[in-house]
C-alpha cells in the first residue's frame, strides 16, 4: 500500500516550510519543534490555546477509539473514503489533510479504502495532544500533528482532499491550503442524527435548522449525500462511548446523563449529511 506521511507542512509562528532534520522540524527563521518518540509534533504554540489541554482528554478519546473500532460508524468511513478517493489520478501522490482527526480512525479507513490502487500523503491534525498521541501509537504511516484549524501549519496550495467531519471548519483556512479543484469533505449531523439518545437526555429538543448551509466564500458545492441508518447498542458501554464522544456529554443535566446511564439496550437512528465542495481556482492564494 502506497501509503506515505505528508511533508509540507509551514511553521505555526511565521509560515515559513519545515524541513525535518532527524527528529526535529526547523523552519528557516529559526523555530525548531521536535519529534516525540511515538512520531507526532507538537505545532500548537502555547500563546494559542484557549486552555491548558485543549480538546478531548484521555478518557474521551479511548470512548471514541472503542466506539469507532466496534464499526459502529462504519458506514460513515466508508461513504468519506469513496467520496475522498473519486476523481484522484491513479499515477500521482494525492495529499489529504484529516482536520480534527481525534485518534485517527478516518485516515485510517480511507488508507484501507485505497487498498494499494491510490497513492496517498495522510496528515492527522487535532487539537488534542491524547488524541493525536492515541493515533500515532496505532499508524505510523501518517504524519501526526498537534494544531488547531485556526491556522493549520500547512503550506498554501498543498492538499487535493480535506476532511472535516463532525468538527469546526474554519473555511478560510481550508480555501488556502486546499489546490484550486481541491475538494473539502464535510460531514454534520443531520435533524435526526441520534435522536433517540438525545430524547433520552433533555427535557425537550430544540428545533431543528432546516435545509443545507450556505456554500462558503471560495468554494463551489458539488454535491450532497445522507448517510442514515439505524444502529442498536447492547450494554451499558458503548452507550456511555457515544455520550462521551459528543458534545451532549456537557450539554446534558447530570439527571440526563443518569437516564444515559441506566440503559443497557439503545436503539438509533445514525444521520448525517456528507457535502463535497471544490476550491474555486479564483480563491488561490496570494
Amino acid at each position: 500500500m502506497n501509503i506515505t506521511p505528508f511533508q509540507a507542512l509551514a511553521c505555526p509562528l511565521d509560515g515559513e516550510p519545515l524541513r525535518q532534520c532527524d527528529r526535529t522540524w526547523r523552519c528557516a527563521g529559526g523555530h525548531s519543534f521536535d519529534i516525540a518518540r511515538q512520531g507526532y509534533v507538537h505545532l500548537l504554540p502555547v500563546q494559542r490555546k484557549r486552555s491548558r489541554d485543549p480538546g478531548d482528554s484521555a478518557e474521551m478519546v479511548a470512548a471514541r477509539q472503542r466506539f469507532l473500532a466496534a464499526g459502529h460508524y462504519r458506514p460513515i468511513a466508508e461513504a468519506v473514503s469513496r467520496a475522498a478517493l473519486e476523481g484522484l489520478p491513479d499515477d500521482a501522490m494525492a495529499h489529504c489533510l484529516d482536520a480534527g482527526c481525534g485518534e485517527g480512525h478516518y485516515l485510517r479507513e480511507l488508507a484501507r479504502f485505497a487498498d494499494g490502487k491510490t497513492s496517498l500523503a495522510l496528515l492527522g491534525l487535532d487539537i488534542s495532544k491524547p488524541a493525536v498521541l492515541a493515533a500515532a501509537k496505532q499508524d505510523k504511516r501518517a504524519r501526526w500533528v498537534v494544531g488547531s484549524n485556526a491556522r493549520l501549519p500547512v503550506l498554501p496550495d498543498t492538499l487535493d482532499r480535506l476532511l472535516c467531519l463532525f468538527g469546526f471548519p474554519v473555511y478560510d483556512e481550508f480555501a488556502r491550503v486546499l489546490k484550486p479543484g481541491g475538494v473539502l469533505l464535510q460531514v454534520d449531523a443531520g435533524p435526526d442524527h441520534l435522536r433517540e439518545l438525545r430524547e433520552i437526555i433533555y427535557p425537550t429538543l430544540k428545533p431543528e435548522r432546516g435545509g443545507n448551509p450556505e456554500t462558503p466564500p471560495g468554494f463551489t458545492l458539488l454535491g450532497t449525500e445522507t448517510i442514515r441508518y439505524a444502529l442498536k447498542l447492547d450494554g451499558a458501554q458503548p452507550i456511555a462511548d457515544l455520550l462521551a464522544m459528543t458534545p451532549h456529554l456537557y450539554r446534558a443535566s447530570a439527571e440526563g446523563r443518569a437516564r444515559a446511564a441506566a440503559l443497557e439496550t439503545l436503539n438509533l437512528t445514525v444521520d448525517v449529511r456528507l457535502m463535497r465542495f471544490e476550491r474555486d481556482a479564483a480563491s488561490a492564494s496570494s
